[in-house]
């Protein structure tokens, strides 16, 4: 039971579908076979969604840290004590306050080791800024508290995986942050995790133009031309495979996405709406190039359905297991990898 997986859980919004969600996944008890779930958030909340959802036979096991957290039992730790007034669909100042605190605690277990890894259920980024969470999103955030140079937001399911080169910014801004550096970043980071975290010996990846027709040889653009082919040349030199830039349109309608192993898109739209059509029921966002874990289900808040037992548990329960699978490859792989065989070379003498 020690080597069981410890999840920790932060509930996003409390408005939202996320506490919705969590205890529609956790109240499968075959969950428990696989991994020991710790939420942040506050039992008075939970209790208020239990009931909204009539399921009756299911109960948190209260903790104070994640130390003592029963492998047997889904476990929730108190992050705030007071009452907080809970409105399904309301978009407030409160839902955002409670969100953060939440996910400030699972953060922190999870940087110090406490938790193996963090799924985060959705957050609304306007109301959850704050003098501590000034950040267009999870990703921003999770990479700024773990001190990493670059992240990579790496949506993920069982037909497409996608990265993005730009994430959370105006479109106005995507063709000035779209650089040779910015790409071969992450491709590298796309490169390391697909080998690393999906144990995909040779990666082969697709990477997309930013104007339409791959910019036409100049006529739409120069960005493929002066931006994006010298990047993919470099990578090349590096030893990545990445080919393209591929027209976005046309590349996903024809099934192109199915020849490799991962997409690289430039940004946020041009990556996102295509997967989300692919992977509807069981695509998950992971943050790549952590050396901590962290997934989140691939939708939103769901105000318009919050609190009316409507939200599907499935993208959840898949970024669940996604986390849970990261973390057993991670672990095997620093063990294939602490002890490796000495080479030595054979004397021509064998007598």
């Amino acid at each position: 039971m020690s080597d069981k997986i410890k999840v920790g859980i932060s509930i996003g919004d409390i408005n939202g579908i996320g506490l919705e969600v969590i205890i529609k996944t956790l109240a499968d008890h075959k969950i428990l076979e696989y991994c020991t779930p710790i939420v942040y958030g506050s039992t008075k909340v939970a209790s208020f969604y239990r009931k909204a959802l009539s399921i009756n036979d299911f109960n948190f096991n209260v903790i104070n840290s994640s130390s003592a957290a029963n492998p047997k039992r889904v476990n929730i730790i108190n992050c705030w004590e007071e009452d907080v007034r809970v409105e399904p669909g309301v978009v407030n100042e409160t839902g955002g306050k409670y969100a953060f605190i939440s996910l400030e605690k699972a953060v922190d277990d999870l940087l110090s080791g406490n938790i193996d890894a963090l799924v985060t259920a959705p957050i609304n980024k306007h109301n959850i800024q704050n003098e501590n969470f000034k950040f267009p999103g999870h990703t921003e955030y999770i990479q700024h508290r773990a001190g990493a140079k670059d992240a990579l937001m790496f949506l993920v399911g069982d037909d497409i995986k996608t990265g993005v080169v730009t994430g959370h910014i105006p479109v106005t801004e995507v063709a000035n942050s779209i650089t040779k550096e910015a790409i071969l970043s992450k491709l590298e980071l796309m490169r390391d995790s697909l080998k690393g975290d999906f144990w995909i010996q040779k990666p082969k990846i697709a990477v997309l133009g930013l104007n339409p027709h791959a910019g036409d040889n100049g006529l739409i653009g120069r960005e493929e031309k002066e931006v994006i082919i010298p990047a993919i040349e470099e990578a090349k030199a590096k030893g990545i495979y990445a080919v393209g830039p591929f027209p976005a349109d046309g590349f996903f309608a024809n099934g192109s996405h199915r020849k490799f192993d991962a997409v690289l898109a430039m940004y946020h739209d041009q990556g996102l709406i295509p997967f989300k059509y692919i992977a509807f029921h069981d695509g998950v966002n992971f943050t790549a190039g952590l050396p901590v874990v962290r997934t989140s289900p691939d939708h939103g808040t769901g105000y318009d359905i919050a609190g009316k037992n409507l939200a599907s548990e499935s993208s959840f329960r898949s970024a669940l297991f996604a986390a849970l699978n990261i973390v057993k490859r991670r672990r095997e792989m620093a063990e294939l990898t602490a002890n490796p065989l000495k080479i030595s070379k054979l004397s021509r003498d064998r007598d």
